[in-house]
């Protein structure tokens, strides 16, 4: 998880990066075993809510996927697509998030409108069903996937749930999505952390086992002493406010020193990242040529073309069905 660049410490970094939008900034905080990285999103993520106008709490949870997506896919070394996707029986049915490596993303989520009520919590948007975190490297048809129930449970938790159960790596998430005021209204924000304890000794990483759900009533499963570098390190993490993270006048250095300048941490090379959908015209006709020629027909509207929204982009094309006869 760390970047090819030399470490800087925080108050190093020029001043004009001071509250730098669209980046990754991986850290590690030695003293402490712990590896980690921020992500600060600002029009990247303003881009992606803004092509679909979804209602806030919809917003929210989209902005959640799109930062656990960017945290998690940027610390796997892929040649690839990582992609976040849920399936549940919440009021959002299917969310969607696209990280194309090195720096691409793009998302969408599928909702019942009926069953909005403004003050969702995450877990309660979402109900129950799967999350999944599928890897799909270029040029290869093997694929991983790592996949997590959900059962009422936040986006953070369940991140934890997969670490815990598929990596079995200590880890800790936190995420927060707010709108901000701009000169031209309000713009969304959003910004996340991910730590995670890799010391030298693997015994130290060891962890209470998933509840096997079968233990005898009385018995006591007696759960591993957790090591207190990593105690220190999440009892630090629990001090980020939501604001913090999606502060454009603080920097991730300066939130970072903040949290770990009585142990010192070391700041890597900054990534961008920006929204971008891959869809395009020639893309969605060697599509549509995937059908029959009477689904086509059946696609045809009243104006005699066949017309086609990216669910991602929202990007409306129109298509001759004369072009695919012959």
């Amino acid at each position: 998880m760390t970047g090819s660049a030399a470490p800087r410490a925080p108050e190093q970094r020029p001043v004009s990066d001071l509250g730098a939008d669209d980046t990754i900034l991986p850290f590690a905080v030695e003293p402490l075993d712990v590896r980690g990285r921020i992500v600060r999103l600002g029009a990247a993520i303003d881009d992606i809510l803004g092509k679909h106008d979804y209602p806030a709490p919809v917003a929210r949870l989209v902005g959640e996927a799109v930062v656990l997506t960017v945290l998690i896919g940027s610390s796997v070394k892929i040649d690839g697509r990582f992609q976040l996707q849920t399936r549940t029986d919440g009021a959002i049915d299917m969310l969607v998030v696209d990280f194309d490596a090195p720096d691409r993303l793009r998302a969408f989520a599928r909702f019942d409108p009926a069953r909005l009520n403004g003050g969702e919590r995450s877990g309660d948007l979402l109900g129950a069903g799967h999350l999944a975190f599928t890897i799909d490297q270029a040029n290869e048809t093997s694929r991983y996937q790592g996949i997590v129930a959900l059962q009422g449970q936040g986006l953070e938790e369940a991140a934890h749930q997969y670490f815990r159960q598929s990596e079995q790596i200590p880890t800790r998430v936190r995420l927060a999505v707010a709108q901000s005021l701009t000169g031209a209204g309000t713009s969304w924000r959003a910004g996340g952390l991910m730590l995670q304890f890799l010391p030298n000794a693997p015994e130290r990483q060891r962890q209470a086992d998933l509840d096997p759900g079968d233990v005898p009533l009385g018995v006591t499963v007696e759960a591993p002493a957790e090591d207190d570098a990593w105690t220190e390190a999440k009892v630090l993490t629990a001090t980020i406010e939501d604001h913090e993270l999606v502060d454009p006048t603080l920097s991730s250095e300066r939130l970072l020193y903040r949290l770990f300048h009585e142990r010192g941490v070391t700041v890597f090379g900054a990534r961008e990242v920006h929204h971008a959908c891959r869809c395009s015209q020639e893309g969605i006709e060697a599509m549509l040529r995937r059908f029959s020629p009477q689904e086509r027909a059946d696609m045809v509207g009243d104006n005699g073309r066949i017309g086609v929204t990216c669910e991602f982009c929202s990007t409306y094309r129109e298509f001759d069905p004369k072009v695919f006869e012959g």
